[in-house]
């Protein structure tokens, strides 16, 4: 499992890096090509628009693996002095983002892409399908349920042990 996570911590950060260098570089040659040229390009609005949707889920999935995403830890912070609780909660939250990564966004992200798919949405100025922009909820999802997997053994394997010692 270690080895698929190391393999997908390198891959998503050059994927995200990727897009953020072809995005950073649309929206120069939208701002060139708007006040310098004079002559607007119609098409990098858009590439920029669907590259920021794929950055943001694709670096939300990441961030979720490095354990940086934005949480409030309130609670988290009370119970650090309480081990067996602390670990049973951060298995709690594991469950939770499970769930939200599993329903909403692989089964409700892959409907989506499906329906949109099925009905032949294009977008305006590329003409791509639209689907294919949507495809990035379901497969961001899946990297976070992947992410969650091992988060969650290693939560559990906390908790059991830190109640089972006591």
């Amino acid at each position: 499992m270690n080895k698929l996570i190391l393999i997908l911590n390198k891959g998503l950060s050059l994927f995200c890096i990727s897009l953020s260098t072809v995005l950073v570089a649309c929206v120069v040659w939208q701002v060139f090509s708007r006040y310098v040229l004079n002559a607007p390009s119609t098409s990098t609005d858009e590439v920029a628009r669907f590259l920021f949707i794929w950055v943001g889920l694709m670096g939300a999935a990441y961030t979720l693996g490095q354990k940086r995403h934005l949480a409030i830890d309130l609670l988290a912070m009370k119970l650090e002095d309480k081990p067996a609780q602390h670990a049973k909660l951060k298995v709690i939250i594991n469950v939770i983002s499970f769930f939200f990564a599993g329903v909403i966004m692989v089964y409700g992200g892959g409907s989506l892409m499906l329906k949109t798919l099925a009905t032949g949405q294009v977008s305006p100025a590329l003409g791509i399908e639209m689907g294919f922009v949507y495809a990035a909820i379901p497969l961001s999802g899946l990297f976070m349920l992947i992410y969650l997997c091992q988060d969650l053994s290693t939560n559990i394997s906390t908790a059991f042990s830190s109640t089972t010692t006591k």
